[in-house]
């Protein structure tokens, strides 16, 4: 069960929290989060999930794989860490967690009680809006524990500075 929210609370702010990775949209949602938790006297989450490594039988390249990816995932979180401070006077916190996208997202949620709100892009893509986006708005809706905000990945800085 989720833990009730505390965000509203004496000696918490809500945080908006967004899943970062390797995709435009990531960017859009970061900076609109980055933006509207500024606006609003919030905080923000960035959240990482690496992928387990598949090499179970070697323990040391296991290790090895998990140590580099780490490192990536640390580099990664610190590109888009500037680019908050470059939007925003937010000082971001920084998440890193491995397994299942969804599962550790939902994991996330419920363990911090001040995420209030996740913030997502669409991918303009033909293809669909993306996979968090369509497990998010799909599957999970209905039960989903904290409000959604998907912004559409067409929207510029510019459109962005104006909404959030």
């Amino acid at each position: 069960m989720l833990r009730p929210r505390k965000s509203l609370e004496p000696g918490h702010r809500r945080k908006f929290l967004v899943v970062i990775d390797s995709t435009p949209e990531s960017t859009r949602a970061l900076h609109y989060a980055a933006r509207r938790a500024e606006h609003t006297g919030g905080a923000l989450v960035l959240l990482f999930v690496m992928v387990p490594a598949d090499f179970q039988h070697w323990g040391g390249v296991e290790n090895l794989m998990r140590a580099e990816a780490t490192e990536e995932a640390e580099k990664t979180l610190a590109k888009f860490a500037d680019l908050v401070r470059g939007w925003s006077s937010v000082e971001p916190e920084l998440v890193i967690r491995e397994g299942n996208r969804a599962e550790e997202l939902a994991k996330l949620i419920d363990e911090d009680e001040d995420i209030g709100i996740l913030v997502l892009a669409a991918s303009p893509e033909k293809d669909g809006p993306g996979p968090l986006v369509t497990w998010v708005a799909g599957k999970a809706a209905g039960t989903f524990p904290i409000p959604i905000t998907i912004v559409p990945g067409t929207l510029d800085d510019e459109a962005i500075k104006v909404i959030a």
